[in-house]
C-alpha cells in the first residue's frame, strides 16, 4: 500500500492557487477537469518534492472544485494538513507578508498554524530540531481557531 494524496474541496480556484502555490510554494502538477461531473482537479506537490524529482513518488494534494456551489462547512472538522519547513520563522514572517493570518504561532520554534481560503487548518513543522524560541512569536497570541 502506498498513500497517493489528500483531497480538499475547494471553493475558488484562483484563491486556493494563490494561497497553495503562491503563499505556500506548492507547485501545481496536474489538472484533471470533467464536464460531465462538473468538477476540477488539481494536484499540488510539496515544492522540495519538486526540486529534489519526488513529485510522482511523494503524497500529492488534491484540491476539488465542484462547479455547483456547496457550503462545506468550517473544515475544522477535517483535521489538518502538515508540512515540514526548513525555517519555521522565516516561513511563517513570509507568510504574514503575503497576508496570510498565523492562528497559533510557532511560540515553541517548532509548529505553527494557518489556514487556508477554504478554513482548512494547516500545520506547518519545523525540520529537525526545534529553532530556539525568540521574538515577535513568544509574544504573539493565538488568532481565531486552528
Amino acid at each position: 500500500m502506498r498513500y497517493l494524496h489528500t483531497m480538499v474541496r475547494i471553493q475558488d480556484v484562483d484563491a486556493s492557487l494563490d494561497f497553495y502555490c503562491g503563499k505556500m510554494g506548492m507547485v501545481e502538477v496536474r489538472r484533471t477537469e470533467s464536464q460531465a461531473g462538473r468538477f476540477t482537479l488539481i494536484f499540488l506537490a510539496a515544492s522540495k518534492d519538486v526540486e529534489t524529482g519526488r513529485s510522482e513518488a511523494a503524497p500529492l494534494l488534491e484540491l476539488t472544485h465542484n462547479w455547483d456551489p456547496e457550503d462545506y462547512g468550517s473544515g475544522r472538522n477535517f483535521g489538518h494538513l502538515a508540512y515540514e519547513v526548513d525555517d519555521i520563522y522565516e516561513t511563517c514572517r513570509s507568510l504574514m507578508d503575503k497576508g496570510v493570518t498565523i492562528n497559533r504561532p510557532p511560540r515553541d520554534g517548532r509548529m505553527a498554524f494557518v489556514k487556508s481560503p477554504d478554513n482548512i487548518s494547516i500545520e506547518i513543522l519545523q525540520r529537525g530540531e526545534a529553532k530556539a524560541s525568540s521574538e515577535p512569536w513568544i509574544s504573539m497570541e493565538n488568532t481565531g481557531s486552528w
